[in-house]
């Protein structure tokens, strides 16, 4: 009886944690016998929290399954991992978790294509769809005999880890889940490398990213906070993800060697309130290398691409393969395969000299396929460098630079396209094929085009001497017209100014401005002139004189071509570019002139201008920088956003002045370390390590300025006596942690009394300077925060604390 009562009280005991265990299962156990079959669509072994699932998936416009492991609760069921990934199956497959121990796939004709674990002493009695996305067979004391955690496919995530046993190979493609050209592994000397692989060989090729660890790596951690980082034989660690990272408690995490061959970290908004801030999609906070196309270089294989293409990066990291001209793609459902020609080659026999004339060079900018040179010219001009390649008939490329000429022959490998491939590459094709000939009366208006066709039908219809006549008339009206049409270009109509781009003379750019006598600004990219253009009336310009180092006293028609894409550029919150100079040694522009100075002028003066007219001012500004980077033809990253650079007009409407500027630079100067032509404090980190340059770097010095338009203070003020308020950044982000928003906007009253509008500039500018690019949000969904069209999630501390001080 005694032991009835003992029993009975114990088990009342017992009760809230069989309920608890109930309630929150740590894993949901598979017994023996259990089977999914490809054709029971949305069977599968779920994870107790439902976020992963185990079983079939179909993969995209095939009616082939792969044997894996996806997020559960998303869209979008990304996989993360796959047992037949280089094997797919047809819909009568299944697997089987056996009832002598093993986890077993069948193909439709009841063949084993996959079976796990192998032979051991210890016997599986269950299978487990872990919440950490791991798939465990289980043996009577809950240990593990098998998992997916270590045998990954090109995924890990929280909590897994790997060592020098195991590495990740990318897939072929976005939707070919079989084994692709990329590899991630822990190399026996402690350094984590990711390698080029020979497909379907296995060859590896030199490594195109390694950390700096020899002798020293131990392990791959990827811990439960959502960090990645290499432990090292001392007891310290490297990490790869930035400073900060958002929670794994609100987003899923994920890092996956992608098909392009780059490590990307993922992360995707779990909750409502995270998804107020985040889109309802996999965002990057980690990639490595920091550009794939720059990094792959191996003299064996075709680099990033295959053979006859060549790699670039879009704003968002995502890689893609592109043809030459007069190439099309190998297999256009695989772009990372290569490209091939479109024509027959030119011939080798003799007499070619005739052939040759029936080819010609086109052009590509900022292109090149490294270590295809076969010959070398130096010194020679453009022109020699083009027909020494049609005269070749082995030459497919050309590339030139600073008087050298490299020839190219088939097939090409390590094709890259980057702003800092600073070469002009010529590429072969036939005449006519792959060019838009050029019609002298393609200029005409239309009531001309169909005068001049009306004519033509009367000269074939009319006597010969009837057709002399004609045609004599016809010459002379044409000549007339031509030069006519040749004065009117050489003077620009007031009306039109600033409605097409125009080419001035040093000597009329020097008479304008006096002498440039008047200075206006000086900026990273040059001195700012007032001048006035005396035209059927005044015209008050803006003459920027560049400060750029021409070698040659010769025309740069790149010069000219960038200058036109800038002065095409049209929006109520950009200066208009009106005209420019490109004689000799002289590169300037001509911009209009705008009447109510510049934004720091505006903001530091003694007078604190009006709250809602500041406000407005950096609306205008986003919205400007939006049309740079989405909305014209071409995209424009400014590089040098500050309060000089803002100019406003007798509306005291922002206008961005200086865009454009940076791309006219020689590459070698922009990207130096050396040589930034931002302006100090406005800088993005990015400038100072081996990352490229995109649109990010403007969304930075737009948070470093809208503190400033907040605040009406300077982002630096080395004379402040509180040293915590000397860097206006570091300052803003500790007021808002603190909750002391109000000592940044102490002495203006209108701005005290909407704090809630305060709190939100403030909670915008710190997403902006966050020191990873990725967690900066672009230029359109800043237009939205601060119209207040979207929520504004609580912003990470900007700085990791490894880059303070």
């Amino acid at each position: 009886m005694a032991n009835s009562a003992f029993s009975l009280r114990h088990f009342i005991y017992l009760i809230p944690l069989i309920v608890l265990s109930i309630i929150t299962p740590t894993h949901q156990v598979v017994p023996l016998g259990s089977s999914i079959s490809a054709r029971d669509e949305g069977t599968s072994w779920v994870s107790p929290s439902g976020d992963f699932a185990f079983g079939f998936h179909t993969l995209p416009n095939s009616s082939l399954f792969l044997l894996a492991i996806w997020f559960q609760k998303l869209p979008e069921k990304t996989v993360v991992w796959s047992a037949n990934r280089d094997n797919p199956v047809q819909g009568d497959s299944r697997v089987e978790l056996t009832n002598n121990g093993y986890l077993v796939l069948y193909d439709h004709q009841e063949r084993e294509i996959w079976k796990k674990p192998k032979a051991g002493n210890d016997r599986v009695t269950s299978a487990s769809m872990l919440d950490t996305g791991n798939l465990a067979l289980l043996s009577t004391d809950s240990s593990h005999i098998w998992e997916s955690f270590n045998e990954p496919t090109d995924t890990i995530l929280p909590t897994q880890r790997f060592n020098k046993s195991i590495q990740l190979s990318s897939s072929l493609t976005q939707f070919d889940y079989s084994k692709g050209s990329f590899q991630l592994r822990l190399r026996d000397d402690g350094r984590l490398v990711l390698y080029l692989v020979a497909v379907p060989s296995g060859f590896t090729y030199a490594p195109y990213w390694l950390t700096d660890t020899a002798e020293a790596g131990l392990q791959v951690v990827f811990n439960e906070s959502g960090y990645i980082y290499l432990t090292l034989r001392n007891g310290s660690s490297v990490s790869l993800t930035p400073g900060n990272i958002v929670s794994t408690q609100d987003f899923y995490h994920r890092a996956t060697l992608d098909f392009d061959g780059v490590l990307r970290q993922y992360v995707y908004p779990k909750t409502n309130e995270s998804r107020a801030s985040w889109a309802s999609e996999w965002s990057i906070v980690m990639y490595e290398p920091p550009n794939v196309c720059l990094s792959v270089l191996t003299s064996l294989g075709s680099g990033t691409c295959g053979f006859n293409s060549f790699c670039a990066l879009d704003e968002q990291q995502k890689t893609s393969c592109r043809c030459p001209p007069g190439y099309s793609y190998l297999d256009p459902n695989n772009t990372f395969a290569g490209c091939k020609q479109d024509f027959a080659p030119q011939s080798c026999q003799l007499g070619g000299e005739t052939e040759a004339s029936q080819f010609e060079m086109k052009e590509l900018r900022n292109v090149d396929w490294s270590l295809n040179d076969y010959e070398k010219y130096y010194p020679i001009n453009e022109d020699r460098c083009r027909q020494a390649c049609l005269a070749d008939c082995y030459c497919a490329v050309a590339i030139f630079k600073d008087d050298r000429c490299w020839k190219k022959r088939m097939p090409l490998s390590n094709g890259k396209m980057d702003y800092n491939v600073s070469r002009k590459t010529l590429v072969k094709v036939p005449k006519g094929n792959y060019s838009v000939p050029i019609a002298p009366i393609s200029t005409c208006r239309k009531e001309d085009r169909t005068a001049l066709i009306l004519i033509g039908s009367v000269l074939f219809g009319g006597s010969g001497l009837l057709n002399v006549l004609l045609l004599l008339a016809i010459s002379i009206v044409l000549l007339f017209a031509y030069h006519r049409q040749k004065l009117m270009d050489h003077r620009p109509d007031p009306s039109m100014l600033g409605m097409r781009i125009h080419s001035f003379t040093f000597k009329e750019l020097e008479h304008a401005t006096k002498g440039f006598k008047e200075e206006l600004d000086r900026g990273a990219f040059g001195v700012v002139y007032k001048g006035v253009l005396e035209l059927d009336s005044r015209h008050l310009v803006a003459v920027k004189m560049l400060d750029m180092v021409v070698e040659k006293g010769e025309p740069d028609k790149e010069f000219e071509t960038e200058v036109t894409a800038i002065g095409q550029t049209h929006h109520k919150n950009l200066a208009r570019l009106l005209g420019f100079c490109n004689e000799g040694q002289h590169r300037l522009l001509v911009y209009e002139f705008v009447s109510s100075g510049s934004l720091a002028s505006f903001l530091f003066g003694s007078m604190r201008p009006d709250w809602n007219q500041r406000m407005q001012i950096a609306l205008g500004i986003a919205r400007g920088l939006v049309y740079l980077h989405e909305e014209c033809s071409t995209q424009i990253i400014h590089c040098d956003i500050n309060p000089q650079n803002i100019l406003l007009d007798e509306s005291f409407t922002p206008r961005i002045s200086g865009f454009g500027l940076a791309k006219l630079m020689k590459a070698d100067q922009t990207r130096s370390i050396t040589s930034i032509r931002g302006t100090r404090g406005y800088v993005s980190p990015e400038w100072f390590k081996n990352m490229p340059i995109t649109t990010k770097v403007d969304v930075y010095s737009f948070g470093v300025l809208l503190l400033e338009i907040l605040c009406c203070r300077r982002n630096i003020e080395a004379d402040l006596e509180n040293e915590e308020r000397v860097i206006l950044t570091d300052w803003a982000y500790d007021c808002f942690s603190e909750t002391k928003l109000d000592l940044l906007v102490e002495n203006d009253e209108e701005a005290m009394d909407d704090m809630k509008k305060v709190e939100r500039m403030v909670m915008v500018a710190i997403w902006c300077i966050q020191e990873n690019p990725m967690m900066r949000p672009g230029m359109m969904k800043v237009t939205e925060m601060l119209e207040g069209v979207v929520e504004v999630s609580k912003p990470l501390q900007p700085y990791s604390m490894s880059s303070v001080g």
